[in-house]
């Protein structure tokens, strides 16, 4: 018999996400960890994983059923990898590259064989577990004499608003046990740069606007943190790519009344649609005020335009920035909702198990959306029907950010954001 086992493949992913994330044993997780995740890989994949799912993973919910290999490709996905295939690959090189099986094959060799076969791996798995418990307790125990009071870490930017955007950092780390000093942007750790254990100082490029949770990382401890935000300077249209996206000004991005690029536009950087439409994102970020989470409406339109190849899901997705949070609602053509989400500070919702059918519209016309927060209740309306409702929990967060992202390209009507009472604290009709 020749088996293929997953587990301990899973398992070393697994232990790999832990020690990205840095959040210690995951058998102290949290609900609030396990959606802090959800959302992460997200933002990384732009595929959502349940918070339950997640769970069922990391053995916290009962399931007897393996992970799809839609699962394990966005796992594979959230380390860098681009398939599962090539995370297997790249930790079993001479396996072959097929979907993992178990093949059952009539024995052309005595069974008497086999004892042999598990009398030498066994010692073998016993030996690495040894060894891995041995690293596993020594980096524990070195960070556990880790004083986070031994260190400081401040930021300034260099331009008070826009992208890029270069930033200096101030840090002192010269009390860390050895030289596992890191600098992280952000959440992503591919963003974790090794510094200096005597240096002071260190400088980072943002290409995207945003509000970030910089990092000083000693061994693997965030020892301090705090919130950067990268303001836009009114509407910054752009399209995504690694590392830096394509810059257009706001005035290229106006036009009748509405904000949104032709596809001549793009076209001219460019740029293709086919087979797969690059995703071109609106952002505007600043402060609007005393308008927080728990007492707000937000009204707007969005249409999006192209339903070609690859796009004909038409997903389109708009977003609340909030300070370390945030709201996105994601609509889409009727027949991919499916795949919609809708996250709210720590809630994801994911349409693979929940009916988020309401998202779903033609884009004939514009989409008319309202969420409205008020009295401990979040209901989300799409062309005056309501879409989905539920009580709020959680944080209370400022809103600091609007941010709409079109698989494709897409326009923006009208925005208005206003507190509970109906007093405005924002208003765009791109009136030129």
């Amino acid at each position: 018999m020749i088996v293929e086992s997953e587990d301990i493949l899973l398992v070393h992913c697994k232990n790999l996400i832990e020690e990205k994330l840095g959040w210690g044993n995951s058998e102290k997780w949290t609900n609030q960890d396990f959606e802090e995740l959800s959302q992460r890989i997200f933002e990384a994949t732009s595929i959502t994983l349940s918070p339950t799912t997640l769970k069922r993973i990391w053995g916290k919910v009962k399931y007897e059923s393996a992970p799809t290999i839609t699962t394990l490709n966005t796992l594979a996905q959230f380390l860098g990898f681009e398939h599962w295939r090539g995370f297997r690959q790249n930790h079993f090189p001479k396996n072959d590259t097929s979907e993992p099986t178990i093949v059952n094959t009539i024995e052309a060799e005595p069974r008497t064989k086999q004892p042999y076969l598990f009398s030498f791996i066994l010692p073998l798995l016993l030996v690495f577990g040894i060894a891995s418990w041995y690293f596993i307790s020594k980096e524990q125990h070195k960070s556990t004499q880790i004083n986070a009071s031994d260190f400081s870490f401040s930021s300034k930017k260099v331009v008070s608003v826009g992208v890029p955007n270069s930033v200096i950092f101030d840090y002192d780390a010269s009390k860390a046990p050895d030289d596992s000093v890191f600098v992280q942007q952000d959440w992503d750790p591919s963003k974790r740069i090794k510094v200096g254990t005597n240096q002071h100082q260190h400088t980072s490029v943002y290409y995207y606007p945003g509000q970030f949770q910089a990092k000083l990382i000693v061994g693997k401890k965030v020892v301090k943190e705090h919130n950067l935000f990268i303001q836009t300077d009114g509407w910054l249209p752009f399209i995504e790519q690694s590392p830096i996206p394509v810059y257009f000004k706001q005035q290229e991005a106006l036009n009748d009344g509405k904000l949104g690029l032709s596809l001549e536009k793009i076209q001219q950087q460019n740029i293709n649609l086919k087979p797969v439409a690059p995703v071109v994102q609106y952002s505007n970020l600043k402060d609007f005020g005393d308008v927080k989470t728990n007492d707000f409406i937000f009204e707007t339109s969005v249409k999006n335009t192209y339903r070609e190849g690859a796009s004909i899901c038409q997903y389109t997705e708009i977003s609340l920035l909030c300070e370390g949070a945030a709201i996105m609602i994601r609509l889409s053509a009727k027949g991919c909702i499916s795949e919609n989400s809708l996250f709210f500070i720590g809630k994801n919702i994911s349409g693979k198990e929940h009916d988020l059918s309401g998202f779903g519209t033609d884009f004939k016309d514009f989409a008319k959306v309202r969420c409205e927060s008020v009295n401990g209740q979040v209901k989300i309306f799409v062309d005056n029907k309501l879409a989905y409702e539920f009580p709020y929990e959680g944080p209370v967060s400022k809103i600091v950010g609007i941010k709409y992202r079109f698989h494709g390209s897409g326009l923006v009507d009208d925005i208005k954001l206003a507190k509970g009472d109906g007093k405005v604290m924002f208003e765009d009709t791109f009136a030129e």
